[in-house]
């Protein structure tokens, strides 16, 4: 009976150290994605590195680190992204089955990179403090290629914790958001030693940590207070029509919503006088652009009663055009038309999106997904084809622009420098694909860390969503924006470019440089102490 007792007391003991350690994990990830847009909660935030530093370094085993550090991942990603189930529910009948794995598969994917760091860590760490360099290393490392390989999904990096436009957001200008993130990252983990034994080392290394995390908003104040505010001369027009998906493609609604983005184009200007350029958002129309404006077509006519000769419309637009076999073929497209007045439009550049949406605007492994009953989102009659690399669009009577399509915005480094180099970035975006979600919000912050990569102001128009222009610092131009729910256009003096950044010269070299010399100074730290 005693043995009895006994076996059954540490079997008690045992289930409930797992499920003190499950629930730790997870409550890590959920407060690393705190930090991000809408919470902004970024001291808890911070501190769930060394608290998942610490998971990873008690763990019985290489494998036990690797599941705790899934754990935290699927917990953060999970709160991160759930809103993706929304693009599903748009048109339930063909999707909503899909919903559920979406909102569970993507999490788990991305939860892998989490492991994997967290793995590592357990199985090479040693035991001074330069394990923080490890630790570090490792998680940054790993950011950089959940956001490179497999066409990459760099959603809520560690960095872009840190506000877009906030004094420590300046840190991008010069090692992006990746080399950001691993900065963060090493300060907050540098806390962890301290939390797990006083000496005069943790100590030393939980000192050197806490003034990094000050130093990051301390120095990034210093280029804010030497912020320009020049404007160009170039008046633009965002608009946004507040016109949910699932009301876009009502074809008993396309009249209302062609009606709409007219109205609010022609609207009387605000005191900058008439808009020199026009932006529309992704997928404008619920039509393709071809339909738009074919010679029978009713709606190229209202839509050019709605602009003066001379104006620029761009708009975000599907068209469709013919392959190299004949065959017809969709791209997703950001369409810019000089107005004639009365007499129409002329074509006056077109640049189709480069970086498409995996299930959202073609399908990976298409047979198999299509055998499986598995569609993308695309409202065309097959996948979006992929456009050429990015390059901008030189239109008359208007500084040299980079379009990015909705999802185009979350990737570093794709506006091009040197000769190249646009004055400004357009970012015609779809949010109302998620709603009133956390979605749109975290989109947001992470373009407004585009602008402060390139030094370049970025013009953002959704049909519901956040609309706004976003200057090269990352900020909203006179703090205006257009929110999930809000119909109106914002009138603006397009911002002056900045000289090119560190980072639009550069790119990730920086960020890869401190990752490579946080993984040396670990794995060198721990052998020498081994």
């Amino acid at each position: 009976m005693n043995a009895w007792t006994t076996l059954r007391d540490r079997t008690r003991d045992g289930v409930g150290q797992r499920i003190a350690v499950i629930l730790a994990a997870l409550g890590t990830g959920a407060l690393a994605a705190f930090s991000h847009p809408p919470f902004g909660l970024l001291i808890p935030g911070l501190l769930a590195y060394p608290a998942l530093m610490i998971l990873a370094e008690r763990a019985g085993s290489t494998r036990s680190a690797f599941w705790r550090g899934w754990l935290g991942g699927f917990a953060y990603f999970f709160i991160s992204c759930w809103w993706v189930a929304e693009a599903f529910l748009v048109n339930p009948e063909a999707h909503a089955w899909m919903a559920p794995f979406a909102a569970s598969l993507l999490p788990a994917g991305l939860a892998l990179f989490w492991a994997g760091a967290c793995a590592l860590y357990r199985r090479f760490h040693g035991p001074g403090t330069a394990r923080v360099l490890l630790f570090a290393g490792l998680f940054a490392g790993s950011e950089w290629l959940r956001g490179t390989i497999l066409t990459g999904f760099p959603w809520n990096p560690a960095g872009a914790a840190w506000e877009a436009g906030s004094a420590a957001s300046q840190w991008a200008a010069w090692i992006g958001v990746y080399g950001l993130g691993a900065l963060t990252v090493l300060g907050a983990a540098a806390l962890a030693p301290v939390m797990l034994a006083r000496g005069r080392q943790t100590i030393v290394a939980a000192g050197v940590g806490l003034a990094l995390l000050i130093a990051l908003p301390a120095v990034g104040m210093m280029r804010l207070v030497g912020a320009q505010d020049a404007r160009t001369d170039t008046v633009v027009r965002l608009v946004q029509a507040n016109i949910e998906q699932q009301a876009k493609w009502s074809p008993e609604n396309f009249a209302a919503v062609v009606r709409s983005y007219v109205d609010l184009s022609a609207a009387a200007p605000e005191a900058l006088g008439r808009p020199d350029v026009v932006i529309w958002p992704e997928g404008a129309l619920p039509a393709l652009f071809d339909e738009v404006f074919a010679p029978e077509s009713w709606v190229g006519p209202v839509i050019a009663r709605g602009f003066q000769p001379g104006q620029t419309l761009i708009m975000g637009q599907s068209r469709a055009y013919a392959g190299p076999d004949g065959q017809a073929r969709y791209a997703n497209s950001v369409i810019a038309l000089s107005s004639l007045g009365a007499g129409g439009f002329r074509v006056l550049g077109t640049y189709d999106k480069h970086h498409l949406v995996p299930f959202g605007e073609y399908l990976p492994a298409g047979s198999l997904m299509s055998a499986l009953g598995i569609r993308s989102l695309v409202h065309v009659p097959s996948d979006f084809a992929p456009g050429p690399e990015p390059r901008p669009l030189d239109l008359p009577g208007l500084p040299r622009v980079q379009p990015l399509i909705c999802y185009e915005s979350l990737f570093p480094g794709m506006t091009p420098d040197g000769a190249d180099r646009p004055a400004w970035i357009v970012n015609p975006s779809n949010d109302a694909w998620y709603g009133p979600t956390s979605g749109p919000l975290q989109n947001f912050n992470l373009s407004g860390f585009r602008a402060i990569e390139e030094g370049l102001p970025m013009a953002r128009a959704t049909p519901t969503g956040v609309s706004a222009m976003i200057d090269p610092y990352g900020r909203a131009v006179d703090g205006r924006r257009l929110m999930s729910g809000e119909q109106g256009v914002i009138d603006v003096r397009l911002p002056a470019a900045l000289d090119p950044t560190l980072y639009s010269r550069t790119g990730d070299l920086p960020a890869l440089l401190l990752i490579g010399f946080s993984l040396l100074a670990g794995w060198l730290g721990a052998r020498r102490r081994a």
